[in-house]
């Protein structure tokens, strides 16, 4: 029934298996890859026909994962999985990001991959995974795919490179790297690094693309026993002369709109110029006045691109080493916690930073269950930023994207949750763009930072390098424009502190890139972020040592994890209390660590003052401020340390005689006591008189000493036994007369002269 084919692969020290023809047999194309006990399936289907009109290649990736694959139940209200999580959406640009290149130029037909988790082992991350998977589905589809490629994760730790480490050995290490390479040349990378030097990542790189050929020869191996028929299409490119056409008719407007500084200036010139073309080949046809146009952009390319190669001059007029002019304002808006304004060249940021406490923390529901984050970056780009009209609402897989890079730089210096106990929101609002907006992110987002006073270990900087290449002849461009790159054949991305690079992310538009390439944008790379971090310093060199007014500040207090019961009380009567009296959020953990948060210092004192009332211990001969909490006849509890009540006797309030202890005090009044006397039992006896009810001082004891109590001895001094002789008194007759018996006039208590055995009361008298 199947015609199942496999390969297996011994690939850091795990087997990664590659099986089709058994699942999704109707797509184009279907794998099942295997690596540990992690599973994914991917699905290529292609249109085999182009929609009418269609100008651009329409490639569209979904990469999801299934709770079910880790024997979870999806949380929330609806139990099933919905629209794309950050994780599903930022794998589906990590697998369309180096696929997207190899398909060849002027094919237009519509291509869906999806790849899907089925298993996932909680060790073995499924992105690489997936990655795979799709490759070896388009290789085996039939489509005109240039691959495949392989995917790979590096980390780094104790001066070595890891293949394909666990998220746990990634955390305890200083590199995650996610590279996919052809067997000639790295297609695409992604990073998060604790400040590496270049060397160090360029040799990361390496040693991932080393791993990944092994990856690409048993996708090779199995589309040798599996791939379909490839697909007989016309790709010939017949625009020669249509390219010669619009050269001489609109090659000097071209060139001349590109010398233009001004984006905006620059940008009115090329559509009419564009527009002069379309113009001449109205009357060619519908069809030749579209692949006209198309051209039109290959021209444009051609005379950019010849002009950097020939004589190094861009578009604006820079060296290929020169960064456009920057300048960086921070603390201009008056209520947040932090901001700042970053602004290079025509490319600008509104970056806030908002502290909070444990509760805004971002709750993730993934593979792995249940995990909080403290960090979170959100990227905006309203379509204004380009002077244009569109789409304005929730954030895009770009948008998604572009925030990730810039959080994956930021993070790697943030403090750790002990030493800065906050969660932090990084907002960035773009207002201007051409070129680089993520990296303007990453420098107004770290100013906000320091603005707000998280003490980052570094300042971190970033910068975009673009790439121009025509057969061995190259030049690498630093802070690229916005056109530099939709012209280019690099967009590479890096970012760091003066110590190393925090993270760097590579995409290329051609077959690849060679290694004397990326040696070199990463050395030009490290002298514009340099030069951007200087210009940084000159609006804020570290962070702030005090907080905004208008953020909370958090105070810790470690407390015996016994007294947790006491602090939080039955169902949590008496931690909601203390939020609800003193308006500080309290957390607490298993551990004992309490955390109090306001952005009013009282309300924290307020409520540390009560906490630690509860959690300590009474002391004898200590004052205490307390609150009359109940009123009986012979005097008033008092409670007073938070959790602890203590008797006021009634003669303990005042020095001269009271009555009725409401005459003193009433329920609710605040009181000041001193404690006398704290018995085995742990009731406490308090008094008020000794204390200065006004000031709280001790007050001199003028009271004279009570008499000691003269003891009353054992039972012998009583009379002995009831029944014996001396005892009290006899039998139970009169007491009136006898001299044993209880008289009223309460003679001795011992047996007497009448004592001894019971004897009729006639007996008791001589009268």
């Amino acid at each position: 029934m199947f015609d199942v084919k496999t390969v297996s692969l011994e690939w850091g020290g795990k087997t990664l298996t590659l099986e089709t023809g058994r699942i999704a047999r109707q797509a184009d194309g279907a794998v099942l890859a295997t690596y540990g006990e992690t599973v994914v399936l991917c699905a290529v289907t292609a249109a085999k026909k182009v929609k009418e009109g269609q100008d651009f290649f329409p490639l569209t990736v979904h990469y999801q994962e299934k709770f079910s694959s880790a024997g979870r139940i999806p949380g929330g209200f609806f139990k099933r999985e919905r629209g794309a999580t950050e994780k599903e959406t930022l794998v589906s640009r990590l697998i369309d990001r180096p696929v997207r290149p190899l398909f060849p130029e002027g094919f237009y037909n519509e291509i869906n991959v999806i790849a899907q988790v089925l298993s996932y082992d909680g060790e073995t991350e499924p992105d690489i995974v997936a990655m795979i998977a799709a490759s070896a589905a388009l290789t085996i589809s039939g489509v005109p795919f240039m691959g495949p490629i392989g995917a790979a994760r590096v980390g780094f730790k104790d001066g070595e490179y890891q293949l394909n480490p666990s998220m746990s050995q990634v955390a305890e290490g200083r590199l995650d790297l996610v590279v996919a390479a052809t067997d000639a040349a790295v297609m695409m990378v992604e990073s998060e690094a604790k400040e590496l030097t270049e060397d160090e990542m360029l040799g990361a790189v390496m040693f991932a693309h080393d791993e990944i050929r092994k990856v690409v020869g048993a996708i090779i191996s199995l589309a040798e026993k599996a791939a379909k028929d490839p697909w007989e299409i016309d790709l010939t490119d017949n625009t020669a002369e249509i390219k010669a056409k619009l050269k001489a008719l609109v090659g000097a407007d071209v060139a001349a709109a590109y010398k233009l500084t001004d984006k905006s200036a620059r940008s009115n010139a090329l559509n009419e110029a564009r527009a002069k073309a379309k113009e001449a080949f109205a009357a060619e046809g519908a069809q030749t006045q579209m692949v006209a146009m198309k051209t039109m952009k290959k021209v444009e390319a051609d005379i950019v691109r010849g002009a950097i190669l020939k004589d190094g001059t861009r578009i604006d007029g820079r060296t290929t080493t020169q960064v456009r002019p920057i300048e960086s304002i921070v603390g201009f808006l008056p209520r947040t916690h932090g901001s700042s304004l970053f602004t290079r060249g025509e490319t600008q940021a509104i970056c806030t930073t908002t502290l909070g406490t444990k509760d805004a923390e971002q709750m993730i529901d993934g593979l792995d269950g249940l995990s909080y984050q403290r960090f979170m970056l959100h990227y905006n780009f309203p379509p204004y930023s380009v002077g244009e009209v569109g789409r304005f609402g929730a954030p895009g897989r770009r948008e998604v994207g572009h925030g990730k890079l810039a959080w994956r730089a930021l993070h790697p210096v943030l403090p750790t949750k002990d030493e800065f106990p906050y969660t932090i929101r990084v907002l960035s609002d773009i207002t201007e763009s051409n070129g680089s907006s993520s990296m303007a992110t990453v420098c107004g987002g770290c100013l906000s930072m320091m603005d707000a006073g998280v003490p980052i270990e570094r300042p971190v900087s970033g910068i975009a390098m673009g790439l121009i290449l025509e057969g061995d002849e190259f030049a690498v461009l630093s802070d690229i424009l916005g056109d530099e790159d939709h012209l280019g054949d690099m967009d590479f991305k890096v970012a760091g502190t003066s110590a190393g690079i925090t993270t760097m992310q590579m995409d290329i538009k051609i077959a690849g890139i060679t290694r004397e390439i990326m040696a070199k944008a990463l050395h030009q790379a490290s002298e514009g972020r340099a030069h951007i971090l200087n210009e940084m310093t000159k609006a804020l060199g570290s962070a702030r040592t005090e907080l905004s007014a208008h953020a909370p500040r958090i105070e810790s207090i470690q407390i015996d994890k016994s007294k947790i019961r006491e602090v939080i009380g039955t169902g949590g009567k008496v931690i909601r209390e203390i939020v609800a009296e003193t308006g500080a959020k309290v957390d607490i953990d298993d551990e004992g660590l309490i955390k109090i948060s306001s952005s009013d210092i009282n309300q924290i004192e307020a409520a540390k003052k009560w906490i630690l009332g509860i959690v300590e211990e009474a002391e004898v001969g200590k004052i205490y401020d307390g609150k009359v909490v109940n009123i009986v006849d012979f005097g008033a509890f008092v409670n007073f340390m938070g959790g602890k009540d203590g008797l006021v006797h009634v003669s303990e309030m005042r020095n001269e005689r009271v009555e009725k202890p409401t005459d003193v005090v009433k329920e609710g009044q605040a009181v000041k006591v001193k404690v006398l006397e704290i018995d085995q039992r742990g009731k406490v006896r308090l008094s008020m008189r000794v204390v200065d009810q006004e000031t709280g001082a001790e007050l001199e004891d003028t009271r004279p000493p009570r008499e000691p109590r003269e003891p009353r001895g054992d039972r012998g001094d009583r009379g002995g036994d009831r029944r014996g002789p001396g005892g009290r008194g006899g039998d139970r007759g009169p007491r009136r007369d006898g001299g044993g018996g209880r008289d009223r006039d309460r003679g001795p208590r011992g047996g007497g002269e009448g004592g001894g055995d019971h004897m009729p009361a006639f007996l008791k008298s001589d009268d």
